[in-house]
């Protein structure tokens, strides 16, 4: 196969400020400097005119737009905009009463820009190759599933809902008019805003093409900020279906041997100590290279704690859900994945008793923005009333936990380990082609 080219959705708004940096050719006519469209009677007001889309065509090589108000770190505490910088094509799209900015471009470049984005791009040359290859993998796999979902009459449903729980998981398929989102929900992408250096250049370059596959299909290579200690499995965090290269492993060079922490007993065990693994470091010079600046506002991840008063826990969970529990009295693990993550959580409350998930939904009901992962155990303060006082969590892990941990595969690349290595561990069963 050829190199691809790929569509990113960057920003959603009514009105959309954006820089032509240089010459681009537009509905017949060439432009450049600042420009403004507005949603306007179902389609694209631009210059006087009302258009269904619009695509700018660089005129030159290294022409580049700027898009204003970009949004990063959507939900997460360190949210905030960005003027944001871009190469390649721009395309507008009226979606939902909005406009969709679109960036095309070639996945390689995409790659650059993606490895620099999501990490500092200082880390040693043999992770940042492993990341290359599982970004690019993890891409490929999202367009093929996207055509396939695109051909299928039915909607994708991604929950399920009784009087007794509602199972939510959130995943790429949300995406139907682009391939990825430019923010943590798919890979962080900031285009040519943050440059990028000579050794990240280098790992694309070497890994050109090449991609995880089990058997003839293109892996779905998931990854995470920190695994805790054990990769999870596909299935507790997305929909119920699991596979071989996506299995729980243990992120150690020594200890391999996994705890069943499915079990209650098990898991808190685990969790209330912090054993040894890749990913639990507090090396300054490893953590730089993967956590920007924002990033690095997070100091405790392999083992954390965050404590909230009844008041606090009762409004948010209230204000997150929409649903009013009364008073907690407690929360419950119902399933725990392989890791230790709870995928299914009964909230009891003095009016309501409801079961949550999947991962992600525990976590944006048990925070303002996310909670760093959904393996924790919970302590109760002392009753008053018969309702608790307090509620602390102690938790383990930074994110889903699922494929590649980034903390631990720095460690990796820090300790020599190549990147074929690297990959192997957090993968098995996989093994790396070139495709083009």
């Amino acid at each position: 196969m050829t190199e691809p080219e790929i569509s990113v959705g960057i920003v959603n708004a009514q009105e959309i400020h954006f820089t032509l940096h240089a010459l681009y050719h537009a509905k017949g006519t060439t432009v450049s400097g600042p420009q403004c469209v507005s949603f306007h009677e179902g389609g694209i007001l631009w210059n006087g005119e009302v258009y269904r889309e619009l695509t700018f065509h660089p005129l030159e090589e290294q022409a580049s737009f700027a898009l204003e108000d970009v949004t990063i770190g959507i939900h997460f505490h360190w949210e905030r905009q960005e003027t944001q910088t871009f190469l390649g094509t721009l395309k507008l799209v009226v979606d939902e009463g909005k406009i969709t900015a679109i960036n095309q471009l070639p996945v390689e470049a995409y790659l650059t820009s993606v490895i620099s984005s999501e990490m500092n791009a200082t880390s040693s040359l043999e992770f940042l190759k492993a990341h290359a290859v599982i970004s690019r993998s993890w891409l490929l796999a999202q367009i093929e599933k996207r055509q396939a979902l695109s051909q299928k009459e039915s909607g994708f449903f991604p929950f399920t809902k009784t009087e007794t729980e509602y199972i939510r998981w959130y995943d790429r398929e949300d995406h139907t008019i682009f391939d990825v989102c430019a923010d943590d929900h798919c890979q962080r992408y900031q285009g040519i805003t943050k440059a990028s250096n000579q050794t990240v250049a280098e790992a694309v370059k070497a890994t050109r093409g090449q991609v995880l596959m089990y058997e003839n299909t293109i892996c779905d290579a998931r990854f995470s900020k920190c695994c805790g200690g054990v990769t999870e499995e596909f299935s507790y965090c997305w929909e119920n279906k699991d596979f071989p290269y996506l299995s729980a492993i243990r992120d150690s060079g020594k200890d391999q041997t996994i705890p069943d922490l499915t079990d209650e007993k098990q898991a808190e065990a685990w969790i209330r100590t912090a054993p040894e693994s890749y990913c639990n470091t507090r090396d300054a010079h490893v953590l730089s290279q993967i956590l920007n600046n924002y990033d690095q506002e997070t100091t405790d991840f392999y083992r954390w704690k965050v404590r909230y008063t009844q008041d606090e826990l009762t409004e948010l969970i209230r204000s997150r859900s929409r649903c009013d529990y009364g008073q907690i009295i407690d929360l419950i693990p119902v399933e725990r994945g392989k890791s230790g993550r709870i995928s299914k959580l009964k909230i009891v409350g003095t009016l309501k008793t409801f079961t949550i998930g999947k991962e992600l939904e525990i976590r944006r009901t048990l925070s303002e923005t996310h909670l760093f992962s959904s393996a924790f155990v919970v302590d109760k303060g002392p009753e008053e009333g018969g309702v608790p006082s307090w509620f602390e969590l102690t938790g383990a892990g930074w994110g889903h936990g699922v494929g590649l941990c980034q903390i631990g595969a720095a460690v990796m690349g820090e300790k020599g380990y190549a990147y074929d290595d690297i990959l192997l561990h957090y993968y098995k069963e996989a093994k790396i082609r070139k495709l083009y």
